[in-house]
């Protein structure tokens, strides 16, 4: 058995790379350790709407039940709202059973720790011991020392609603908005939280039926998104992924905002109004060049990490930075939760538009990105870091940036939750940098695939 964390919990496939036992196992091992801090853990357990959810969960919570520790299954909700909840319920932790933007087949289990924050590397590390070594942790527990399932006293989905409404204070009173919720976590919450708060809303991607969450919806297919903002004339457009931790908007002409544009216009709200500590923004390697020219203009510093929203969020807390977040749409906004929330990020837009007075095709402009193409090399998972000791690929890359005489950039990285690696290339001509991106993505395919 090979790592099971990558950058956001545990993915595979459902039913053959994560089964059931599987799922079981983490039950066991992540109660074990969690029974350290607390003798009897409560586990928060939250779920999206793929068609292994059921499967995985109930296996997990008898996992959980077989250490003696309690659950608490609080249904289909977003990825934050766990994180918000385990607070709230003063649960051990939470567990999300949700493979984000994957396709239906795929699912993950996330942990949270009691604090709403993704658990501890450490503990991470101490649950996957137990289960690549095959340690058994199972005391033979019996009687009244075995877990329960206990019941929600309130409805956690108002609960999570009524939270996000709390974090702006204004009226959407004058706003028309398209949600697209993926067919996925959001699709109930989304919808009641805008129009509670006085938006005309219209939703896609609110049909789950199991199988097609992020199936040509959602933040990594706004297409069908940006085309009804234009039909309903909206004066936006908010799209999610499958839990709802990301957000990719659409402007009132249909044209698509990245994660860098919205926190780029809402950063520039919180200097305005004073409330960006440090003059900070935090970022990825992915970010653009326009973004930190932009963020230079604006009188910010970019603090830079590696991928993944998880190491962001290390960072902020390390530097008290209380925006920061990534292209693909994952937002955290400190000041109100401890992960990437795609509706709060959505919340967060419109309070900036309504600053602003200003539509979000003008707030957008103001902002250039240079082009990006980012390309996917299929690898076997064995072979995803192979290509950094590789002559062949180095000479390619060298070559490449020679092209591109400092107008522009090569960034490679292997993806934390899928056999691929994500090439990706920055330069002032699209045509350009496409071919030379799929040229390398080939390469890297042909030599490690």
């Amino acid at each position: 058995m090979g790592k099971l964390f990558g950058t956001d919990g545990v993915r595979g496939i459902a039913n053959s790379e994560l089964t059931p036992e599987l799922a079981f196992n983490l039950g066991k091992a992540g109660a074990f350790v969690l029974k350290k801090e607390d003798e009897r853990p409560v586990v928060l357990i939250g779920k999206d709407t793929r068609i292994s959810g059921d499967m995985l969960e109930d296996a997990i919570s008898a996992g959980i039940l077989a250490m003696g520790g309690n659950v608490i299954k609080v249904g289909v909700l977003p990825t934050p709202a766990i994180a918000y909840l385990v607070k709230y319920y003063r649960a051990t932790a939470g567990i999300v059973i949700s493979a984000s933007h994957n396709t239906f087949e795929y699912n993950g289990i996330k942990f949270f720790g009691s604090e709403g924050f993704k658990l501890d590397d450490e503990l991470e590390e101490q649950i996957e011991d137990i289960l690549v070594r095959n340690i058994d942790v199972n005391s033979h527990i019996t009687g009244e020392k075995l877990g329960r399932a206990l019941e929600a006293e309130e409805n956690a989905l108002d609960l999570y609603a009524e939270f996000l409404k709390s974090t702006i204070d204004i009226s959407l009173d004058n706003f028309r908005i398209v949600l697209d919720c993926a067919n996925g976590a959001s699709y109930k919450v989304a919808e009641k939280v805008f129009k509670e708060l006085g938006a005309r809303v219209f939703v896609i991607g609110n049909e789950p039926n199991g199988l097609n969450i992020n199936e040509a919806c959602g933040s990594t297919h706004p297409k069908m998104l940006a085309e009804a903002v234009v039909t309903h004339q909206a004066d936006l457009g908010l799209a999610f992924d499958g839990d709802a931790d990301r957000l990719i908007a659409i402007d009132e002409k249909g044209r698509i905002l990245d994660g860098d544009k919205t926190i780029l216009i809402c950063a520039k709200m919180l200097k305005k109004t004073g409330r960006l500590a440090n003059d900070l923004i935090t970022a990825t390697v992915m970010s653009n060049i326009g973004f930190h020219k932009e963020a230079e203009n604006m009188g910010a510093k970019v603090e830079v990490t590696q991928v993944g929203d998880r190491y962001v969020l290390e960072s902020m807390r390390k530097t008290g930075s209380v925006i920061g977040g990534e292209q693909s749409g994952h937002i955290i906004f400190l000041e109100h939760t401890t992960t990437g929330d795609g509706i709060l990020s959505g919340l967060q837009l419109i309070k900036a538009i309504t600053y602003e007075g200003r539509k979000l095709s003008e707030l957008a402009d103001e902002i250039e990105i240079f082009p990006q193409v980012l390309k996917n090399a299929s690898v076997k998972n064995e072979n995803k870091k192979k290509y950094m000791q590789d002559a062949e690929v180095k000479a390619e890359i060298d070559k490449i940036e020679k092209q591109l005489s400092g107008e522009g950039r090569v960034l490679i990285r292997p993806s934390g939750t899928e056999p691929l690696v994500r090439v990706m290339l920055e330069g002032t001509d699209i045509d350009d940098i496409t071919k030379l991106a799929e040229k390398l993505a080939l390469l890297i395919t042909k030599k490690f695939g």
